[in-house]
């Protein structure tokens, strides 16, 4: 295909995410933590448009607030189509259209998807044919859950959380995402993960080791049975998270108490997500956490990664 007879726009939609388990290792003199992870793609979505122009631009709007979302080169969805148009030698630009519907600074890879989303796209639009091995080691120099948002499905990551393997997950788990008002920094939830385990250990401690996913959880995906998932589910994040803001402690328990099979904070929050038994328990809880002044939406997962609509 040639430039000239390349679509002239470019449609992409990729899944935010749930880590249905996250366990986190020792801080490293990087400072950054190694961590292993559960992450599932769910039904919430960016939708990303992307046409030709001379330079890089962007336009942002959604049904969720979208008010603190940079509309220049620090976005990441600017940031992928700078890499790719550098990886396949393009000379021009693109202007790219983002639609949000996953909670922006919700803990549910919203910026990811949208970047995971912004190199299909302009792969597509600018005919690149990168291969998706090529496109995910493209996708690990943006962000750790920038190579999962491309993935999709169900898979363990290790590492910084990008190295990937795929998990198998019968079925569909239906989610209750619950998100509040204000955000949390992803840096201060790990410094106060740092500080809770400081005060808590003893003096002489074991070393934690290299971290791993508890094969109970794989096990209980494999099942696709919702209330052995519920046993298993973890997020090591969570107590920082609920010592920063007590109110999502609030949150977890007013959505345990009325129907979900559990519920945990997803990645460093502030976003809730209530497991139900189905799609019928999942919708009640909503009405039930949208009464009580929550934004609340039903998701389901496992769903695809980013992928070309249309």
């Amino acid at each position: 295909m040639t430039l000239a007879s390349s679509p002239d726009r470019v449609h992409v939609r990729a899944p935010g995410k749930i880590n249905v388990f996250f366990e986190v290792g020792d801080v490293q003199d990087d400072g950054y933590h190694d961590v292993a992870s559960v992450y599932q793609a769910v039904s919430a979505y960016e939708d990303v448009y992307a046409t030709h122009a001379d330079g890089f631009t962007i336009s942002v709007d959604g049904v969720v607030d979208v008010s603190g979302v940079p509309v220049d080169d620090r976005n990441l969805a600017i940031r992928a189509a700078r890499l790719l148009a550098q990886e396949i030698g393009y000379p021009g630009g693109v202007h790219l259209e983002i639609h949000k519907a996953v909670p922006v600074a919700g803990g549910m890879g919203g910026g990811s998807a949208d970047a995971a989303a912004a190199l299909v796209a302009c792969d597509a639009l600018w005919d690149g044919g990168v291969t998706p091995a090529r496109m995910q080691q493209l996708a690990t120099r943006l962000g750790a859950d920038v190579p999962f948002a491309l993935m999709g499905g169900t898979a363990v990551g290790t590492g910084r959380g990008d190295q990937l393997s795929p998990a198998l997950a019968r079925g569909r788990l239906d989610w209750v995402i619950a998100t509040t008002r204000v955000g949390l920094s992803t840096p201060d939830v790990y410094r106060e993960l740092d500080r809770l385990r400081e005060r808590s250990a003893p003096d002489i401690a074991p070393p934690r080791g290299v971290p791993d996913v508890d094969p109970a959880v794989l096990q209980a995906l494999r099942t696709g049975d919702a209330s052995a998932v519920a046993a298993a589910v973890r997020n090591d994040l969570q107590d920082a998270a609920f010592a920063l803001r007590p109110e999502l402690a609030a949150l977890r328990d007013l959505g345990c108490d009325n129907g979900a099979l559990t519920g945990l904070v997803s990645g460093s929050g502030p976003t809730v997500a209530f497991l139900a038994t189905d799609a019928t328990a999942a919708l009640d809880l909503r009405v039930t956490l949208a009464a009580a002044g929550f934004d609340a939406l039903t998701v389901h997962g496992p769903v695809p990664g980013a992928r070309v609509v249309g």
